[in-house]
């Protein structure tokens, strides 16, 4: 796993980890509940109908009553992953009210662009129009991570999250091509995950500082992301317009479109069964989006910055996606044996470090302090939320996962220099 990425690393010409890595952190996980017990099987009442989002295990239906708001539950979701932030979508073929809700949808701070398994929409997905562009036939993405890939088509979207729509959206659609139209070029990052059970979610919001999926893309194939299928088959490589990309619902909205806060509680240093917080949209819109950060850290297009972290500088990120802290440091013992913890952190006590987190322009720096528990004690705990779960994925980075939100308030501000606004950032 920890090879796929690298391999990754040296593949794709994009300077950040998000891709691959939230993936990556994803299913290390995965893998140690399916060894450990702790969960695993698909929770069959969680793809959600036209009707309710959720069934056992889903996120919470209460909602926050403020439009610009909506709920995000930590649970022990469709598989039984921790840490793993989800909220509840309503898509609809565009300008009609054929829509589903679609429960167990990962947030994920450090990607862009809405990604929902065809099997969990049932009632809309075939309906949905297809994006085409200046493509001639299907347009089909093929999203590259460290333990795999997912493969679907492009679509358009009406989409609806807590009190705010986004018409005509582009969003993919896992698994509603034919497996005999991968790419060989898509097949290479590793087996697919089209499927809830190989998914672990039922669909995964890109929420991060970039209004579409890969800036790249629009001139170049390089990226090995989007492929134009004449007659549905025979997928090439091919760019795609901004316009047409996979894009970030929340930048789309037609107010309170600045930006996105996710708020979560502190939790006990053992864990939490659930955690339950808010996902707010915009960033000063409102009165209840109101910038109250203390530090403030300009980004790159993708979110990432700097950290000075055990004396190497790195690339860092603030990522909900990934389910743990991930980081390189040979003073911590790894999990050993045959406990399929392998890559997690299992200190005989718990630990505290320390990062100086810096902005790309330099304006700004301050201390951060995180906790790294005991992986074995923690995943056998029964408790989905966790904030000092920690691991190594050997990529040379600082990943601050979803245990780093728990107790704070995170904000992302977009990208709109492209229209003359401001750069993006992250602040908490």
């Amino acid at each position: 796993m920890m090879d796929r990425g690298q391999r990754m690393q040296t593949h794709r010409t994009n300077p950040t980890f998000a891709r691959w890595l939230r993936r990556a952190a994803f299913v290390v996980a995965a893998a140690v509940l399916g060894a450990c017990g702790g969960g695993g099987g698909s929770d069959s009442g969680s793809t959600g109908n036209a009707n309710s989002p959720n069934g056992d295990g889903g996120p919470s239906t209460q909602q926050p009553t403020a439009p610009n708001a909506v709920t995000v539950t930590v649970t022990r979701g469709v598989q039984g992953v921790p840490n793993i932030p989800a909220v509840s979508v309503t898509v609809c073929v565009p300008g009609t009210s054929t829509c589903q809700i679609v429960g167990n949808v990962q947030v994920d701070t450090e990607s862009s662009g809405l990604r929902l398994l065809a099997s969990a929409m049932p009632a809309v997905a075939g309906a949905l129009p297809a994006g085409h562009g200046d493509v001639s036939g299907t347009l089909a993405e093929c999203e590259q991570f460290a333990d795999g890939y997912t493969w679907g088509s492009i679509r358009s979207a009406d989409v609806t999250i807590g009190g705010k729509t986004a018409g005509a959206v582009p969003i993919q659609v896992i698994g509603d091509l034919p497996a005999s139209t991968v790419p060989t070029d898509c097949q290479g990052a590793g087996p697919a995950e089209n499927t809830q059970s190989d998914l672990g979610v039922n669909g995964i919001l890109g929420i991060g500082v970039a209004p579409t999926d890969c800036a790249q893309c629009a001139q170049s194939t390089s990226m090995q992301l989007y492929y134009a299928c004449p007659n549905g088959a025979n997928c090439g490589d091919t760019t795609v317009p901004l316009a047409q990309q996979a894009a970030n619902p929340a930048a789309r909205f037609t107010t309170d479109n600045n930006g996105v806060i996710l708020q979560l509680p502190a939790i006990d240093a053992g864990g939490a069964p659930s955690a339950t917080g808010t996902l707010w949209f915009g960033i000063g819109t409102q009165t209840n989006n109101t910038l109250t950060a203390t530090q403030r850290f300009a980004t790159d297009g993708a979110g990432d910055f700097v950290a000075n972290f055990n004396g190497a500088r790195l690339v860092t990120f603030l990522d909900s996606g990934s389910n743990g802290l991930y980081f390189d440091d040979g003073a911590l013992p790894l999990c050993g044996g045959n406990s399929g913890l392998q890559g997690f952190y299992c200190p005989s006590s718990p630990q505290t470090l320390g990062a100086t987190l810096t902005g790309i322009d330099g304006a700004t720096s301050a201390s951060v302090s995180f906790n790294v528990g005991n992986a074995a004690t923690l995943i056998h705990s029964g408790n989905f939320a966790l904030d000092n779960l920690a691991g190594t994925l050997g990529l040379g980075a600082l990943d601050l996962g979803l245990p780093f939100f728990y107790g704070r308030t995170v904000a992302y501000g977009f990208d709109q220099r492209a229209s003359g606004g401001p750069a993006p950032f992250v602040a908490f």
